[in-house]
């Protein structure tokens, strides 16, 4: 196994992801688990916690479980796979959590280009407070019309 293979998995597995994200904010969050996302649009709680974050804890299981193969069952693609569902999950706390949403005080002042696009398309996505009409479910790569001034 070389190590451009092990980099190419790892890539493609947070490339991958999300696509994942987007099919899961968009058919199971806006969809089946409604109950659990809502409160991510409609604040009914004064807490840090939202219901909506078991999203993120069952893909640092489905994470833990890749490692797991790779460290007991010797599967060599279970640490790449599991390392870039572990770095898309990093970025998308960073990004949306802290950056978008401030749930720490962070990266406020970031304001290039990107920053701003992915703010729009957030901010649009946030606009529709129920389930249903939603717009951009994706959250590292959105639709070129948010990047326009």
């Amino acid at each position: 196994m070389t190590i451009l293979l092990w980099i190419l998995v790892f890539l493609g597995t947070f490339a991958a992801m999300e696509g994942m994200a987007w099919f899961t904010h968009k058919y199971i969050m806006h969809g089946l688990l409604w109950k659990l996302h809502k409160d991510h649009h409609h604040k009914d709680h004064s807490h840090w916690w939202e219901r909506n974050d078991l999203f993120f804890i069952f893909y640092a299981l489905v994470s833990i479980g890749f490692f797991l193969l790779w460290r007991y069952e010797d599967v060599w693609v279970g640490l790449p796979i599991g390392l870039g569902i572990l770095a898309y999950g990093i970025t998308y706390f960073t990004v949306h959590d802290i950056f978008i949403h401030q749930r720490f005080k962070m990266f406020r002042n970031a304001n290039n280009f990107y920053a701003k696009g992915i703010r729009r398309a957030h901010k649009m996505h946030h606009k529709h407070l129920g389930k249903d009409d939603g717009e951009c479910f994706g959250m590292l790569f959105v639709p070129f019309k948010y990047f326009k001034k």
